[in-house]
């Protein structure tokens, strides 16, 4: 469909001409530093942060939003560091949004990390721009809790903490019966003595326990270790503390220790089907498109027990486990074409941050549950959306191309248009551009976030294009287009509406 091209030249001039770039005329940033170089209230009762970090997360938490922008670039200006940024607004909102329910105005923390990784992909100084966002964001999720009763992490109660060679089994134990002052105070002893790999072993497996909240429990496991892991984990303690006291969150049930609710039921199942699979490695294991296609097929219809038990028949014959994330990834972008909104856009959310624990995770058993709870959850996904309203008849693997016009910069810009006014259309075309050619895609990632730059109004759009243009590269080579396709059913296009980011920061550089 396309002649042969360089692509050093077509990133060129894909950044340097056409509508998308246009859109994004960020050279008022040339007076910040590039990221990569690197007022006190009266005390109040709060989880205490390092001393270092401490007076620029108050200036977050206490500088009202309308002043916010023009603070932070002031301390930009001084020399604050893009590390000591993400750092702030992460652990202001650690410590100053309650975690419950796993969404909603706790978005303010797990934004930071699609935001961080947005920012690692964009050019040198527009870096800036999806934290500024962030801060930005984190304001109004703060004045939501404040309307929400005020919540606010308070100190661990010192004495109360376990003895650190119990900690691990005290942990355990309250997590199982949803004991929240146990888990609290276990979780705070294990932050100061047991590595970051030690304490995440166990989160990994909690994250995927139950479907309440709609995967956020998974996907906050997954943004706190990664944002970690670039803050620090000397700042570990309130971040770990939060992290369980959010998969605590019962969502208005019973203690579920004691009860057999539908949200916990595919975990208890799951851990009986763990000895009917073995180890991952114990056996030769062969890559199959047609696998990722049966499971796609069992999915599109399967109870959640069937799709798990789906997932155990595979790898009961050999099947390698690219080939089943394969098909749960699928699956995940078909549900978003089939019906566009909040719950198809964390059935790809949920499903990147599973499949970043499966990768992370050093336990094979718990890369095995986490595969089985993965099938089981996009089941629950559908059956939620139904109950929003019909599915469409898309089917990923049937979608055709549509007819390009042009070169492949020309191509992108017609791609982009059209997300504005038809999304299978846009989708259609993406396939045409992708397929066969991997190279393609980098640039369309390019164009992808400077328009959420511009034109991004809520944390899902950030979390969102993290998570696809991620997992683009986490299936595998046949089915890449296809999923790049889906894409286009939640990323912005030049038609739609502009945020004020852009003009509150150019007002705020002057300023200063």
């Amino acid at each position: 469909m396309f002649d042969p091209f360089d692509r050093r030249r077509f990133v060129t001039r894909s950044l340097q001409a056409g509508v998308i770039a246009a859109l994004g005329d960020f050279s008022f940033l040339r007076g910040l530093p590039a990221p990569a170089a690197d007022n006190d209230k009266a005390t109040r009762h709060l989880v205490p942060l390092r001393p270092e970090i401490e007076p620029l997360v108050r200036l977050i938490e206490d500088t009202p939003r309308s002043q916010l922008m023009e603070r932070i670039v002031a301390e930009v200006r001084k020399g604050t560091s893009y590390e000591e940024l993400l750092s702030a607004v992460f652990l202001a909102g650690v410590r100053g949004i309650q975690p419950r329910p796993v969404g909603f105005k706790f978005h303010a923390v797990l934004v930071i990390n699609s935001a961080h990784l947005a920012s690692l992909r964009a050019p040198d100084k527009e870096r800036w721009l999806p934290l500024f966002w962030a801060i930005d964001n984190f304001k109004n999720s703060q004045k939501a809790n404040s309307e929400q009763g005020n919540w606010r992490m308070e100190p661990a109660e010192e004495s109360k903490l376990p003895p650190p060679h119990r900690a691990k089994q005290r942990f355990i134990e309250a997590m199982d019966d949803w004991d929240e002052e146990g888990a609290d105070r276990a979780i705070t002893m294990l932050a100061r003595t047991a590595s970051a790999e030690q304490v995440y072993e166990l989160f990994w497996r909690y994250g995927c326990r139950d479907f309440r909240d709609i995967g956020h429990k998974a996907i906050y496991a997954a943004n706190s270790w990664r944002t970690l892991q670039a803050i620090g984990w000397r700042h570990a303690e309130p971040v770990v503390r939060s992290l369980a006291y959010a998969m605590l969150d019962r969502g208005g049930n019973d203690n579920p220790a004691e009860h057999d609710y539908d949200a916990d039921r595919p975990f208890r199942e799951n851990q009986k089907r763990l000895a009917d699979i073995g180890p991952l490695w114990k056996q030769r294991r062969r890559l199959a498109p047609e696998a990722a296609l049966d499971l796609l097929e069992t999915l599109r219809s399967a109870s959640p027990s069937d799709g798990s038990a789906k997932v155990v028949e595979l790898l009961q014959k050999g099947i390698h486990p690219t080939s089943i994330w394969d098909g749960l990834f699928l699956m995940a972008g078909e549900l978003i074409m089939r019906q566009p909104g909040i719950i198809g856009i964390h059935c790809v959310t949920s499903t990147n941050a599973l499949h970043f624990a499966y990768q992370t995770s050093a336990c094979d058993e718990t890369r095995r549950l986490l595969m089985l709870q993965t099938a089981a959850f996009l089941p629950m996904f559908r059956q939620a959306m139904m109950g929003r309203g019909k599915l469409a008849d898309v089917r990923i693997d049937r979608v055709e191309k549509a007819e390009l016009t042009g070169d492949p910069r020309q191509a992108l810009e017609e791609i982009f248009a059209t997300v504005s006014k038809d999304r299978m259309l846009a989708a259609r075309k993406t396939l045409a551009l992708m397929d066969g050619n991997s190279e393609r895609f980098p640039p369309l990632v390019t164009a992808a976030e400077r328009l959420i730059f511009s034109k991004g109004h809520d944390s899902h759009d950030y979390k969102f294009s993290s998570a696809a243009l991620e997992d683009y590269y986490h299936v595998s080579a046949p089915w890449r287009a296809r999923y790049a396709a889906s894409s286009m059913f939640n990323l912005k296009g030049t038609g739609d509406r502009d945020n004020n980011l852009i003009e509150r920061t150019r007002a705020a550089l002057a300023k200063t």
